[in-house]
């Protein structure tokens, strides 16, 4: 990716026609010593933009004109490296697939409280430096990776969590390790127990990171959960190292497999 080095640095970006949530994001943002450029409108963020790059860009799906999936493919096409995380009322499974597989870092339903977007806020920036720290391992033949890559028999939500078909026909599902390096540091690990149902797109488990905050993990799959991973949780370094092995956390009995996993992300596209 390449980045625009005659352009301002900013810290946040907040594209929403609502002043309630400017003003929400402005809040903590102001709180972790960040600045916060405000736009009204996907046409408001597009000008901004052009003048300025970010660490960091909220935005909301539903507004007048250009929505947040064109602003999406905006970053996409002007090879913005900010990551986006989408902020939205309409929290449906289609449009948290569709973001995720757009591009979005995370996906954040509205109404939020100040320590679910303090959590996406730190996750947002941490991830920006890690994408950075692949684009220089990209310039270094001998240069390690900054992540563990997905293996190839998965399929991803963005880079949040990944499944994978089992031959007795269950689904391992797992977070990938972007979205784990993404805490600054692994303290807990929430499952549900077997027997729960999941739905795709939306909240399966909690990571507790180093600072005390809870990151919600949302599903690739829809399904009942078989078993639930304890090692994941009494041996949480399984899922630090291992996320794609040992560190798994759920087997689900999966509703539709073959649909779900053809919405998901193949692993063999595995760059941030």
């Amino acid at each position: 990716m390449s980045v625009d080095n005659h352009k301002p640095q900013r810290d946040v970006l907040v594209v929403d026609d609502e002043p309630t949530i400017t003003g929400s994001v402005r809040k903590i943002c102001s709180a972790e010593g960040l600045r916060v450029d405000e736009a009204p409108s996907a046409a408001a963020g597009f000008q901004l933009l052009e003048r300025c790059s970010y660490r960091l860009i909220f935005s909301d799906i539903k507004m007048a004109g250009a929505d947040g999936f064109e602003l999406l493919a905006h970053v996409a096409a002007k090879r913005i490296m900010a990551p986006v995380v989408m902020v939205t009322g309409y929290a449906t499974e289609d449009n948290a697939v569709r973001a995720m597989f757009s591009g979005a870092i995370d996906f954040l339903p509205k109404p939020f409280t100040a320590d679910e977007l303090l959590a996406v806020l730190r996750r947002g920036l941490r991830y920006e430096r890690l994408k950075a720290a692949e684009a220089a391992s990209a310039d270094k033949p001998s240069g390690a990776e900054p992540y563990v890559p997905c293996r190839e028999t998965c399929r991803r939500l963005g880079h949040v969590s990944w499944a994978t078909m089992e031959r007795q026909g269950t689904a391992l599902v797992g977070a990938c390790d972007p979205f784990i390096r993404t805490l600054g540091g692994l303290r807990g690990v929430a499952l549900l127990p077997a027997g729960s149902e999941v739905v795709r797109g939306r909240r399966c488990a909690g990571l507790l990171s180093a600072d005390g905050l809870t990151h919600s993990l949302m599903s690739p799959v829809s399904g009942r959960i078989v078993e639930s991973n304890a090692q994941a949780v009494s041996r949480r370094a399984l899922v630090e190292k291992h996320p794609y092995g040992q560190g798994w956390l759920y087997r689900i009995a999966p509703c539709a497999p073959g649909p779900e996993l053809e919405q998901l992300i193949s692993c063999r596209r595995d760059c941030l």
